[in-house]
């Protein structure tokens, strides 16, 4: 263990503004993921409810959320995630690799011109925005290997104006990097980034710059990363995270944040957790 982890840290939380898109027309009606399974029952009920709560969770901890409407025909439109990739107020759009979900692009890049966000190029690579895209304060790191092309991580440093650090995914069960790591603790002029990351999710050279770059990471293991533990959302102090990472919980736990652990299993049947759903928007 770290330093860090023997001593007692102070984390300070700073709000958040999400963008959420609720799950009236959820199903797992084909397969682009090897967690979708058409042939086991949906209960869109129980998906509404679970979304529900993570919704509210961010507005108990104080983040401002925003919703647009979900579309018939498009049931993944619930993992706003890949829809953009926003900092400092300028937005990067997206482009799906599946045909199933190309149409949502168009709903989220609307409602982004309807919100006034002027600033706002749409890719022409493909780019499934922060579910490969992951902003620490200083780089943006960025997944490639099943979903995003490597091209886009280019397109995303000269549309967005910030440094590009890409990272190479081998496992398709953690197909976008928002399955096989997230950032705890964004960069500041005074500290670090800090992440957690399933090490096994990534190629070796990714993993050698993962460690060059974050060596006080905290690592996660195939338990955690199989119930989508490392598909979470932190403020800087609370971590909101599937309930069964309880591993990682207590590892996070003992590096001073504060895991909230709630119920996504039925969104983790079409390959989904808390930060599919979230994407945040930055100013």
């Amino acid at each position: 263990m770290t330093v860090e982890g023997m001593l007692e840290v102070t984390r300070v939380p700073t709000t958040r503004r999400y963008l959420m898109c609720p799950p009236r027309f959820f199903a797992v009606d084909y397969v682009i993921n090897p967690w979708m399974d058409p042939s086991q029952p949906v209960d869109t009920d129980l998906a509404m409810a679970q979304w529900t709560e993570l919704r509210d969770t961010y507005r108990r901890l104080g983040h401002t959320v925003e919703e647009i409407a979900a579309e018939p025909g498009l049931p993944d439109m619930v993992f706003a995630a890949n829809s953009g990739t926003v900092i400092d107020g300028r937005v990067l759009g997206s482009r799906f690799r599946a045909p199933q979900r190309a149409a949502e692009a168009e709903h989220f890049r609307r409602w982004f011109v309807e919100h006034g966000y002027r600033d706002l190029t749409m890719p022409t690579k493909i780019n499934e925005a922060e579910g490969d895209f992951a902003w620490t304060g200083k780089l943006l790191l960025a997944g490639t290997g099943f979903r995003t092309d490597p091209a886009a991580h280019a397109e995303a440093q000269e549309v967005l104006g910030v440094p590009v650090v890409s990272l190479r995914l081998t496992d398709p069960r953690y197909y976008h990097l928002d399955t096989a790591l997230f950032v705890l603790a964004e960069a500041t002029d005074t500290a670090p980034a800090q992440i957690a990351y399933y090490p096994e999710a990534f190629s070796a050279g990714s993993r050698r710059v993962l460690s060059r770059l974050f060596p006080d990471a905290v690592l996660a293991d195939e338990a955690d990363a199989s119930c989508f533990g490392l598909n979470a959302v932190s403020d800087g102090r609370n971590v909101v995270l599937p309930l069964e990472a309880v591993s990682l919980a207590d590892r996070l736990a003992a590096r001073g944040y504060e895991p909230v652990l709630l119920d996504i299993s039925e969104l983790r049947k079409a390959g989904g957790g808390p930060k599919c759903c979230t994407l945040e928007i930055r100013k």
